[in-house]
């Protein structure tokens, strides 16, 4: 029998290129696990996508309430902002993330995790440092820091090499930003963001709402309330919390709040 590696997987260029490489190169039966921390529509699919990538099996992990109220509350109550500017949608959601692979690859008896980070990037720390508090037993795999067997170096490079494996999924360049989404963000990279001269196309990049030239010209009132520093209600309708981010992402995003241009160590553009 196999050995079984869980993969971190999001359904994106990235991850679905790793599934047939880790059969290609260490023979494991990968077993894919994507956490649903709220990105929505790009879950539709998943696991046709999963399977006709190679993988064995996919476990789509609903930890959407768990993520708002253990994970964002805490980080909104303490006002951690990143350089005033980045609402830490990506950092908070990997400890989350990292927890859900563990107890995933322990039901599966997995003797690795392997996740997509980029070698240069804190996606990596986040979730290694995670994984090996929780098992420092199970093997990490990092493909892009591998890079005596993992040649690829650009999205154009995964995407022939998808190809080359039978896998001819819609990627198309002209769209193929990297793209960590969430209930509280989509953060974007790639493209002409890599390139700090040129302007972000907006129409091409947004998902969750319209630049501020495209919002309705009309005010709209919202009124909220809160306990001891948790929303509870949105004009006067009691929620819970991960309803309540859904309904402002709804009102920010159709009058073109909440858009944020910054450079960390790629030129990103965190919604």
């Amino acid at each position: 029998m196999k050995e079984k590696v869980v993969l971190a997987y999001s359904g994106g260029l990235d991850t679905t290129a790793i599934i047939p490489w880790l059969k290609e190169h260490f023979n494991y039966d990968v077993v894919c696990c994507c956490i649903d921390c709220g990105q929505g529509k790009e879950l539709e699919g998943l696991e046709e996508r999963a399977k006709l990538s190679g993988a064995s099996k996919l476990y789509i992990e609903d930890l959407v309430d768990d993520f708002c109220d253990n994970y964002i509350m805490p980080c909104v109550k303490a006002n951690a902002v990143y350089e005033n500017e980045y609402l830490l949608g990506t950092s908070m959601a990997r400890p989350a993330i990292a927890k859900r692979l563990v107890d995933i690859a322990r039901k599966e008896g997995a003797v690795a995790i392997c996740h997509g980070a980029t070698g240069k990037g804190n996606d990596q720390i986040r979730f290694e440092l995670s994984i090996k508090a929780l098992a420092p037993d199970i093997k990490i795999i990092a493909p892009w820091r591998m890079t005596d067997v993992w040649t690829m170096q650009s999205r154009e490079d995964e995407i022939e090499y998808c190809k080359q494996h039978g896998i001819d999924l819609p990627f198309d360049h002209s769209h193929s930003y990297s793209r960590d989404s969430n209930i509280w963000h989509v953060s974007h990279e790639g493209l002409e963001l890599e390139d700090p001269s040129l302007e972000p196309n907006f129409s091409n990049m947004l998902v969750m709402g319209v630049t501020p030239e495209q919002a309705p010209d009309e005010d709209e009132y919202v009124t909220m309330t809160f306990e001891k520093g948790v929303p509870t209600s949105v004009n006067g309708v009691k929620m819970k919390v991960s309803d309540i981010i859904r309904k402002l992402n709804e009102l920010g995003g159709k009058h073109g709040i909440g858009i944020v241009d910054i450079v960390e160590n790629l030129s990103l553009i965190h919604i």
